[in-house]
């Protein structure tokens, strides 16, 4: 799947988990490498620092040097960062960055200290619209407790803050009422787990989780569920919904980074607050990708 030009948010857009050696520093060649394979095989392009790439724990200076590190790999109009950040300033200055350095769009979560009323939404994303880069809505009320509803959605694409949404809320009606209110928006899959109803539904791309373990199985099933292949999209969604369901739980780095290291990527250890996975945690993910493994989906 090309990327398309002028919406470089479509497509598949993984969600990079962020290679860390025996002392959690960042490992930038790995990452660099990381977001090769990814694109070789068959992914758009990469979202780093986002929750999954443990932007919260990173310096500023890594926080940088990861989004560069990406468009060095493999070209800005590939990289959509995360610019989520407590201040709507700092927001600002992350999506000034990433445009400085070439990326195309930038993925932006409403504010997040608190719970934000809808005119602090609004104000949040005109001012990091400002930084004059396309920006992508991440809702995900679950971790925010900030809903970006329909109605505000449409508002913030209305208003020329907002090109697409990154949809977790994990509430598939929504899907076809953004249709109705606001067709232009672009609606992006935000968890593994409901893709092929999303698909179905419409979605332009996917922001996606298990691709960094499994990606050319997960791109096929992108593939198949968009382009209406049912039959093959829900064999494969079949066998791949045991671990793609780790992408909307709370110990969702661990899971996707354990699945990297069974199929011998750069996953490893994660950065504190985030703790090793319980026994019987480890040993379902670690079942169901040996599984994924030897059904030929690796």
């Amino acid at each position: 799947m090309a990327i398309t030009e002028h919406r470089p948010w479509r497509g598949v857009l993984v969600a990079t988990a962020l290679p860390l050696d025996d002392n959690l520093r960042v490992d930038h060649g790995r990452y660099a490498e990381h977001c090769s394979w990814l694109v070789e095989n068959g992914c758009d392009g990469v979202v780093p620092n986002g929750s999954l790439g443990e932007y919260q724990v990173l310096t500023p200076e890594e926080r940088a040097k990861v989004v560069e590190t990406a468009v060095a790999a493999i070209g800005g109009s590939r990289v959509m960062p995360g610019v989520a950040a407590y201040g709507s300033a700092e927001s600002r200055r992350w999506a000034e960055q990433a445009r400085d350095a070439g990326c195309a769009s930038v993925m932006l979560l409403p504010p997040n200290a608190y719970r934000a009323d809808e005119r602090s939404v609004l104000a949040h994303y005109e001012e990091v619209a400002g930084a004059g880069i396309p920006v992508v809505a991440y809702n995900n009320p679950i971790d925010t407790k900030v809903d970006l509803v329909p109605e505000l959605l449409a508002r913030l694409h209305g208003e020329g803050y907002i090109q697409a949404v990154k949809e977790f809320s994990g509430d598939v009606r929504r899907a076809y009422q953004l249709a109705e209110l606001v067709p232009e928006l672009d609606l992006l899959i935000g968890a593994d787990d409901v893709l092929l109803e999303l698909a179905l539904a419409g979605a332009k791309g996917w922001v996606a989780g298990y691709p960094n373990a499994l990606p050319r199985s997960t791109v096929e099933l992108y593939g198949a569920a968009v382009g209406g292949d049912l039959d093959t999209a829900k064999k494969l969604y079949t066998q791949l919904h045991p671990l793609l369901r780790w992408d909307s739980k709370v110990e969702f780095v661990q899971a996707i980074k354990l699945s990297m290291d069974i199929v011998g990527r750069p996953g490893g250890r994660c950065r504190p607050p985030r703790v090793p996975l319980l026994p019987e945690q480890e040993a379902a993910i670690r079942a169901a990708t040996e599984q994924a493994v030897a059904a030929g989906l690796a």
